[in-house]
């Protein structure tokens, strides 16, 4: 009983150590498109422009993970005998 509750707190304090220790890198990481595709883009003369579509408003890329899991969804179970056929000795039902 006591091992478990020596190991339950030990990991605790291990992760809220981690919790806050990268809780106070605070600056924020740029990815490759900025630091690297952006760069090179600038240098062709080519500036970045906004995208057709803004995803980065609202909900709007719940909305097309919704749709796109519904539509694979939907494909999954027309074609689910197809991608899980049944064991041979078992009778289709």
């Amino acid at each position: 009983m006591k091992k478990t509750l020596l190991t339950g707190g030990l990991i605790l304090a291990l992760a809220a150590g981690l919790y806050f220790t990268l809780k106070s890198f605070n600056t924020p990481w740029s990815g490759v498109d900025e630091t690297v595709v952006e760069k090179f883009a600038r240098e062709a003369g080519r500036p970045p422009r906004t995208p057709l579509i803004n995803t980065d408003q609202g909900d709007l890329l719940l909305f097309f993970f919704l749709i796109a899991g519904s539509a694979g969804g939907f494909v999954g179970g027309y074609y689910f005998r197809e991608l899980f056929p049944p064991k041979p000795n078992q009778p289709n039902v």
